[in-house]
């Protein structure tokens, strides 16, 4: 029976994780779970799991550096939040990885190849200097400052001009000419367009929803459908009901 530990700094993902390769993966046992980089470390070496799955940044060392210290004593397995960067940064070096939150058709595909490398005479991860360099350049990129985001937006409000903190503003949303920013009280307008919002806003806290759209999460009330089908965002105190495109659908799954 293949054995495995889950090392995250947030007990629900362990827990969800655990969950989700049970249900596509049931003939694995998790014998250990560590809350950072040093106690999966510890664990791997009392353990000796086929494999470890590990969160990418977690208090203390991150996921990365634990992966260096493991060596080839476990396969690894990185879970991440991160964008299409570390994506494609695991796929050139042949890394296995797990999206958050764990999708279970996503995470399906990652388990089939850990089948398969485990199938093989003497099975065991070995971190080559090419990954152990693509690994040292996502460090480094995760670790440079962080972009300075847009605290305040000039708009117009008939012909006079105001100064509105971005986190006062409930969502933006263009036409072909002019980018409404909507508030709670007020509705403004500026002539700057969505896709250029989107790089200087905190994504953190606002997801562009739609090619025309950005909505401040935290004022998200939920997500209803139409009778189209279509998902809209319900805004908290407002009847704005506004679109999700399909391609960012995948922001609510999580919710």
């Amino acid at each position: 029976m293949p054995t495995a530990i889950i090392a995250d700094d947030e007990r629900l993902m362990r827990d969800q994780l655990r969950m989700r390769l049970h249900q596509v993966w049931p003939e694995l046992e998790i014998v250990g779970e560590a809350k950072n980089g040093e106690e999966a470390v510890e664990l791997v070496t009392q353990l000796k799991p086929d494999l470890t799955f590990l969160d990418i940044r977690m208090p203390g060392i991150t996921g990365m550096e634990a992966a260096r210290q493991i060596g080839s004593q476990s396969n690894i397995v990185f879970v991440t939040a991160y964008d299409q960067y570390a994506v494609e940064a695991f796929e050139r070096g042949a890394v296995d990885y797990v999206l958050k939150p764990p999708e279970q058709e996503r995470l399906q595909l990652t388990v089939d190849r850990l089948k398969e490398r485990l199938a093989k005479p003497k099975a065991a991860a070995v971190v080559s200097d090419s990954v152990t360099q693509m690994l040292s350049q996502l460090a480094e990129k995760m670790a440079a400052p962080k972009p300075a985001y847009l605290q305040w937006i000039q708009a117009s409000i008939g012909q006079d001009l105001r100064m509105i903190p971005v986190e006062d503003i409930l969502f933006f949303r263009s036409d072909e000419k002019y980018t409404c920013v909507q508030t709670e009280k007020f509705e403004a307008l500026i002539r700057k367009p969505v896709r250029d919002l989107a790089e200087e806003l905190d994504p953190s806290l606002f997801w562009q929803i739609h090619r025309a759209t950005l909505v401040n999460v935290n004022a998200i009330e939920g997500v209803t459908r139409d009778i189209r089908g279509r998902h809209l965002v319900l805004i908290k105190g407002k009847s704005d009901k506004l679109e999700v495109s399909r391609s960012f659908l995948h922001l609510f799954k999580q919710m």
